[in-house]
């Protein structure tokens, strides 16, 4: 049994409506990453200088020394850089969320109380700006539990939002393991919220964005001025305020980083995005954690059978009879590789089809002579599986006139007869007249030809019964 863990699907071609407050049309929502003091240093016991996200090209690490020039621009960050985007965004009464790393966040009291008093929501940002990717399971479990404490006491109460960044496999599950967090922002997976399951919890995920943010002054391809970074939140968030207008809401988000933005040269985009947006009705720009709080009042989390988390036996009790009389196809279906985009009709559909089409020709004819004919002598006695049941009744097949009965009595054995096999067709897409015009016209086809078309309609079948079942 192979399962494959990525959701490849979401919510598809038709996402939630967000519903924000005030019927906004967007969510536009900036987040500041503090991370001066916390990135690595000999100073804070690393084995080596940072070399990530700076002014410096090509910037590597030194091991075994301090990077001046590395520490210098950190400092700027700290020093003017973050003083700079505090009146920018207070000014404006724009609230942020602090990604805050916990150690650095330690070392910047002023800075800290200036975001308490600015009403600034301060989230986890990690233990330390360090990767996280080669940690073991234990190592980074318990740096999550003492960035929770130091942030804890630095701050005066726990963070309830999360976001590593330089994370590793582990760090989604181990976080939403802890328990405390309304919202993990560690994914960059879609524009709107969603939840995940974590054993017995259900865990809301606020994407985050690695585009529509600062640190790409400090990558290739990425921003030169602060026009190129105006350009393109201008136009994303075009893009999405017009998606609101048509009637599907989303979710905007923002990086920002105080050693970055916080220059003179880059921050005057950020000042015209915020300029342009102004000029907008319907823009909804808050913290993290209202979205989350939001979201778990308008969206809460439902579980329900999954049939790719579900063992052959039960998955077998629950669709084996979606071919009629077949239940061999939902077993060898149990064995694909399924995931969450087999969760849903269309995807298990396609997981049951699969199997459906690659058997042999005469595995196929065995189901298509499983099914029963149309208004046939097994409906009269009434030994008809409940889905044949069901779907003969739609089309009226249960309330037939004595010439009716008569029509399809002989157009059974004829078809019979001719093909080897009963006349298969998805009545509910039909009205009993169509039915019967259809069978007048089919009857006539060779028997290739036929055979081909009732095994579409086996699979038309067999989808119409997993929409009653699956989302």
């Amino acid at each position: 049994m192979n399962r494959y863990p990525r959701d490849l699907r979401g919510y598809g071609a038709n996402p939630p409506d967000a519903n924000w407050p005030g019927g906004a049309r967007v969510a536009v929502q900036f987040v500041l990453n503090f991370e001066e003091g916390g990135e690595n240093s000999l100073l804070h016991g690393d084995a080596a200088s940072e070399a990530f996200l700076s002014d410096i090209p090509g910037a590597q690490p030194w091991v075994g020394q301090r990077h001046w020039n590395m520490e210098s621009i950190y400092d700027y960050g700290a020093r003017a850089g973050f003083w700079r985007l505090h009146r920018l965004f207070t000014k404006r009464r724009i609230p942020l969320t602090i990604y805050g790393v916990a150690t650095a966040l330690a070392r910047a009291p002023e800075q800290v109380a200036a975001m308490k008093d600015a009403g600034w929501e301060i989230a986890s940002h990690g233990l330390k700006w360090v990767e996280h990717k080669d940690m073991p399971e234990d190592e980074e479990r318990a740096a999550i539990v003492e960035a929770i404490r130091l942030h804890t006491e630095v701050v005066g109460e726990r963070p309830r939002g999360w976001y590593t960044g330089r994370c590793s496999v582990n760090t989604v599950r181990l976080v939403a393991e802890e328990g405390g967090f309304d919202y993990i922002s560690d994914t960059y997976d879609d524009d709107l919220p969603h939840w995940i399951e974590v054993g017995e919890r259900d865990q809301l995920i606020i994407p985050y964005t690695l585009e529509a943010n600062d640190m790409r002054f400090a990558t290739a391809p990425g921003w030169v001025t602060g026009q190129d970074f105006f350009t393109y939140l201008k136009d994303a968030f075009d893009v999405l305020y017009q998606e609101g207008r048509d009637g599907a809401p989303k979710m905007m988000s923002i990086g920002l980083h105080c050693r970055l933005i916080g220059r003179p040269g880059k921050i005057k985009g950020l000042m015209q995005f915020l300029d342009y947006i102004a000029g907008f009705e319907g823009v909804w720009t808050p913290r993290r954690i209202e979205i989350a709080q939001h979201w778990q009042q308008e969206h809460a989390h439902k579980r329900r059978a999954r049939p790719s988390q579900m063992d052959e036996d039960t998955f077998v009790a629950a669709y084996g009879g979606i071919f009629e009389h077949s239940d061999w196809v939902a077993k060898r279906a149990h064995l694909l590789e399924l995931g969450p985009a087999h969760d849903t009709a269309s995807g298990l559909h396609n997981a049951l089809a699969r199997v459906f089409r690659s058997a042999s020709h005469e595995e196929r004819l065995g189901v298509l002579q499983a099914h029963p004919d149309l208004a046939g002598k097994l409906a009269a006695a009434g030994r008809l599986t409940a889905d044949s049941t069901s779907e003969q009744a739609s089309a009226g097949l249960d309330m037939l006139t004595d010439v009716e009965r008569e029509s399809f009595q002989r157009l059974n054995a004829d078809y019979v007869a001719k093909h080897g096999f009963p006349f298969i067709i998805a009545v509910k897409d039909h009205d009993k007249a169509g039915i019967l015009r259809a069978f007048e016209r089919r009857i006539a086809n060779d028997t290739a030809k036929e055979f081909t078309e009732a095994c579409r309609q086996v699979e038309r079948i067999a989808e119409l019964r997993l929409q009653a079942l699956l989302p």
